[in-house]
């Protein structure tokens, strides 16, 4: 079976390529879908596949840029990016993410760097996931309890509410962000941005695992416009953190390609899938996500900590990392051809009426 493993030049490491395909193609349809360019899987999963953390975070940079570009450009088209709301966040993103890689590359000096990442990692995706389903409980109760009353359901209301109280924070300058229907100070956003973009530049990550969460949280973006900008912003930490780390000699070009050949078909069938989901549907697949994300992590402490049971923990965490990706994206992909099939069915009976 040695055809099955291909050598990687740079990082010097021998790598089960057909994973490097299922994790392309599957980045590029959860990226577009849940509004990420998918690091928050794919740097756990290349270094579970075999990379060195530090190649594991720079080449999952150097290849999200691509399908977030063509995500967005998606997005646009459905009304779905606030580009002023973008663009005010860049500053914080690429200061941030500049401190985050220099960070890493005094881990990796330490000899440290992988141990402190994915125990990062299993932090952060602990504390987004119970958010994500304190939320969706507390804004099911508050359906239920506006049926028991009689009253109409508020379309608009959201189960966590920090926004609210954020927006009340009049630090000059204050913006209106049309698109998005916010009015705040210009400070929460660029605060926002350089936490996510130092998480970024630490984890491998366009941001997108806790921006998309924060426009919706903190800044209080609808989840649609939460998926398109925070797309946009991820296709910018890419571009700028994949001329960081290659600079850095952390990137391994050859793998890059090849996860960006799958991610960029990918990235189309997700963005178009977020039209027939509904706002709190995305957030919950999301949140089962992460869960799935943070065993897989978990399994790799496991096997660094134990050499009796490394290699069964290195496998389980292999089948289960690839695994998710896959189930998510034949979900999406299927959402995507039930909801193209009934917008063509609506369109034929349109006609045939007219």
């Amino acid at each position: 079976m040695d055809w099955l493993y291909a050598l990687m030049p740079i990082a010097g490491v021998e790598i089960f390529w057909p994973g490097l395909i299922i994790l392309g193609l599957g980045v590029g349809m959860i990226g577009g879908f849940f509004g990420m360019g998918g690091g928050w899987m794919v740097t756990p999963g290349l270094n579970i596949l075999g990379f060195p953390m530090a190649f594991a975070i720079g080449t999952d940079i150097a290849q999200m840029a691509g399908p977030a570009l063509i995500s967005t450009a998606r997005h646009t088209r459905f009304g779905n990016v606030d580009y002023k709301l973008g663009l005010i966040m860049v500053a914080g993103t690429v200061g941030g993410f500049e401190a985050g890689a220099q960070l890493i590359m005094w881990l990796e000096r330490m000899g440290k760097v992988d141990f402190y990442v994915r125990a990062t990692y299993l932090v952060l995706l602990t504390l987004i996931a119970w958010l994500v389903f304190t939320d969706v409980s507390r804004k099911m109760r508050k359906d239920r309890e506006a049926r028991a009353a009689g009253k109409a359901l508020d379309k608009l209301s959201t189960g966590i509410e920090w926004h609210k109280r954020l927006h009340n924070i009049r630090i000059p300058p204050v913006v209106h962000f049309q698109r998005a229907g916010i009015r705040c100070s210009a400070w929460l956003p660029i605060s926002v941005s350089f936490l996510t973009g130092l998480l970024a530049g630490v984890m491998g990550i366009g941001g997108g695992l806790i921006r998309m969460p924060a426009l919706i949280y903190l800044i209080g973006c609808p989840t649609h416009l939460a998926v398109g900008t925070d797309l946009f912003e991820v296709a910018i930490s890419g571009l700028y953190g994949a001329a960081s780390y290659s600079y850095k000699g952390r990137t391994e070009l050859m793998a890059a390609v090849i996860m960006l050949m799958g991610a960029s078909v990918g990235a189309q069938i997700g963005s178009v899938a977020t039209k027939y989901v509904k706002g709190y549907g995305i957030r919950i697949f999301f949140g089962f996500a992460v869960v799935g994300c943070a065993v897989s992590i978990v399994f790799k402490l496991i096997a660094a900590a134990s050499p009796v049971l490394r290699a069964f923990f290195d496998k389980a965490a292999t089948v289960l990392i690839l695994g998710l990706v896959t189930s998510l994206s034949l979900y999406i992909f299927t959402r995507f051809l039930l909801g193209v099939r009934e917008e063509l069915a609506a369109k034929r009976m349109y006609r045939a009426s007219v």
